[in-house]
């Protein structure tokens, strides 16, 4: 920062001193030209004289030179003009100040002061954060630290461009800040240091993975293809070619990787339900499943008295796990017992949809009054949490009342 102080305070004097040279030389040269003139005009009007003399077209030669002598002499200032000649180098003054206000004003709105203090007290902070990135018992960095730690690693890499390990953890930084442009170049660079590398290799693909770009997701496809033939077997290659498959909607390719993680996975690792829920919600979305819950309702004979004129019968599904309902359906009241049937199309959200769950849950409530909410005296019916393949037929009976 003090370089750069220095550096703005010499090129303001050099445009000061510039300005005054060329001012000043401009009114030197001035005076100088006129005296020159005088001299000129004076040698040419001597030699016409001679001229004239010798042709007998004048005969006072000498009363004419004293003349002409008299007219330049009269043209030479007196030392009062020279007086205000030399002083009016001060009028130079004005115009330095306005260089000097205008070059630092213009700068200071336009030149980026801020964003250079800013990055100088990032340069600052940089080896700490780093440490602490480094340390796993250090507390995490904000995302704001993180996006500090960015910057700073970009510049170091400007001093030292074949850092792999530096431009592997720029890549990274670029995937936890979201910013797949930053990414993507991050982890291109590493690859031309370390062209066989295949953890750098994966990192890459899931950067095009994620992208939105279409034509990068098709180059990911081709890469993780070219992982797999090296390895058959890495899950990490698998699970990235089977997300890319189902964003492309290429669900056959994706429930085949899944397929092959299930058989790689060891008993009781965590991943595998997360998996076979990925396959039931490709096989859904390719169209592959035909899964539906029917329902049985019935009431008892005490709630069926007290059923309330114009109420409402909600149906909600869940996994028996998390009180978010999984499919609703809405029905006014009607006689009973009451047959239906529920599948994706009564679903709550996208993602979690009914055939692709292994168990399921139902509950059966009247509204007295259509609330979504139950409230106290509503009359309500709950089956047991039952394994289901997607076909099963269940029986509720209402026989409880909300207290």
């Amino acid at each position: 920062m003090t370089g750069f102080w220095i550096t703005l305070i010499i090129l303001l004097v050099a445009a000061s001193v510039l300005f005054v040279s060329a001012g000043w030389r401009q009114r030197v040269a001035s005076s100088g030209d006129r005296d020159r003139l005088n001299t000129d005009f004076y040698q040419q009007r001597l030699r016409e004289l001679e001229r004239d003399e010798e042709e007998g077209v004048v005969a006072e030669r000498p009363e004419m030179v004293r003349e002409l002598q008299q007219t330049l002499l009269t043209d030479v200032p007196d030392a009062h003009a020279a007086r205000i000649h030399h002083s009016s180098r001060w009028v130079l003054l004005p115009g330095v100040v306005v260089l000097l206000v205008v070059s630092v004003g213009f700068y200071l709105k336009t030149g980026g002061l801020g964003q250079l203090a800013g990055w100088v007290t990032v340069q600052q902070e940089y080896p700490e954060l780093r440490a602490r990135v480094m340390d796993p018992k250090a507390a995490p960095l904000t995302m704001e630290e993180l996006a500090r730690l960015q910057l700073g690693l970009r510049t170091s890499l400007q001093n030292d461009p074949q850092n792999l390990n530096d431009w592997t953890m720029l890549g990274r930084l670029g995937m936890v800040l979201n910013n797949a442009t930053n990414a993507s170049q991050a982890f291109q660079r590493a690859l031309q240091l370390a062209p066989d590398n295949l953890e750098l290799q994966q990192d890459y693909a899931e950067v095009l993975t994620r992208s939105s770009d279409p034509q990068d997701n098709r180059q990911a496809n081709v890469m993780l293809k070219d992982l797999l033939k090296r390895d058959h077997s890495n899950i990490r290659t698998l699970s990235l070619l089977a997300f890319n498959a189902f964003e492309q909607q290429q669900y056959d390719q994706a429930i085949g990787a899944w397929q092959v993680m299930l058989k790689l996975l060891p008993v009781g690792d965590k991943r595998i339900t997360m998996i076979e829920r990925s396959i039931e919600q490709a096989k859904t979305d390719a169209g592959q499943q035909n899964s539906h819950l029917a329902l049985t309702v019935n009431l008892t004979p005490q709630a069926e008295k007290m059923l309330p004129q114009g109420g409402v019968m909600y149906i909600s599904v869940s996994d028996g796990v998390s009180p978010v309902p999984v499919a609703v359906k809405r029905l006014p009241l009607s006689h009973f017992p009451l047959s239906l049937t529920l599948d994706d199309s009564n679903a709550m959200m996208p993602d979690r949809l009914l055939s692709a769950q292994h168990q399921v849950q139902v509950r059966v409530r009247i509204s007295r009054d259509g609330s979504a909410n139950p409230q106290s005296g509503d009359w309500f019916g709950l089956s047991a949490i039952t394994p289901w393949d997607g076909h099963q037929q269940l029986a509720v009976e209402i026989n409880q009342q909300q207290p």
